[in-house]
């Protein structure tokens, strides 16, 4: 059972999940928890699987915890999962946020992938996860209250803005837009939003999530053909709070952790303790190089 402790001088919850400290860590191919016949996975074969966190960062009566494991094969990647698994992935992302966001223990729906070592990923096997927070999280607070203040949605106002000016602008399909923002913060981040107004993956049309899906996976390709190897990244779909505060514009941003293919974009002193970051790399120069990166992926 994780503990929540209020941090009073930033004014955010803290959560103590203690339990994770023994979590299972980057174990050999016939260990994996996540491959057919594992002690989570009790099964020949499956397409996606979604189960209860072992180790859960939040847990009934106070939020959830969930892992979404993408594919029975342990070699892969999101990026390079056929692409009607992708598009089942998002139907299963949809369900997910429906049914815990229906509980009254979770006010926040967080769907996320931590891919690499240099973001804590402790199992290879390509898979994400899902918290159900109690509370509604700082970043989404801040987005709700961003709408508050220009007295609209602002990521249709950030979307109309790249459309128009497209230098920061990476692909776009037929519902959705991926580009790098114009205040990014990590050098190669990336959004993918729907140009219709969406607050969640619920009112995405069948069409919609077909799209989504097929714009992530050529974004998440790109990276890696970027510098020609696994791009390690964080990626995490934003949607509105569960707590019927409203607000919210689906998008999914990622975020890699590296500014050069050999070098770390570290969250050091003026980030963690002034809490404004500091980028090496321009948005435009990084969408320049995506760009060309995603047309070689293909």
């Amino acid at each position: 059972m994780s503990e929540l402790r209020f941090n009073e001088l930033r004014g955010e919850e803290v959560v103590y999940a203690v339990e994770r400290q023994e979590r299972t860590l980057h174990p050999t191919p016939e260990e994996c928890p996540l491959c057919p016949g594992s002690s989570e996975i009790p099964r020949e074969s499956f397409e996606i699987a979604v189960f209860e966190n072992r180790f859960p960062a939040f847990s009934y009566p106070n939020g959830a915890s969930e892992v979404v494991v993408y594919t029975d094969r342990h070699e892969g990647s999101f990026g390079e999962l056929p692409v009607e698994r992708a598009e089942a992935l998002m139907w299963v992302w949809r369900d997910r946020y429906r049914e815990l966001g229906a509980r009254s223990d979770v006010e926040y729906v967080l769907i996320f992938e931590n891919r690499g070592a240099q973001v804590g990923a402790t199992l290879h096997h390509p898979h994400g996860q899902i918290y159900g927070y109690p509370f509604v999280p700082p970043v989404p607070a801040a987005e709700r209250r961003a709408d508050l203040r220009r007295g609209g949605c602002v990521p249709c106002g950030l979307i109309e803005r790249e459309l128009s000016e497209r230098d920061r602008l990476i692909l776009s399909g037929e519902a959705t837009v991926a580009f790098v923002p114009w205040a990014a913060r990590w050098p190669y981040e990336v959004h993918v939003a729907l140009v219709p107004h969406r607050p969640s993956l619920l009112e995405c049309s069948a069409a919609e999530l077909r799209d989504l899906a097929g714009t992530l996976q050529r974004v998440a390709r790109g990276y890696d053909a970027l510098w020609r190897m696994p791009m390690p990244y964080m990626m995490a779909a934003h949607q509105a709070p569960t707590d019927g505060g409203g607000g919210g514009h689906l998008h999914v941003e990622f975020y890699p952790p590296l500014r050069a293919s050999d070098r770390v974009k570290w969250l050091a002193s003026g980030e963690q303790a002034g809490g404004t970051f500091s980028v090496d790399v321009l948005p435009e120069r990084a969408a320049e190089e995506l760009r060309a990166a995603v047309a070689r992926a293909g």
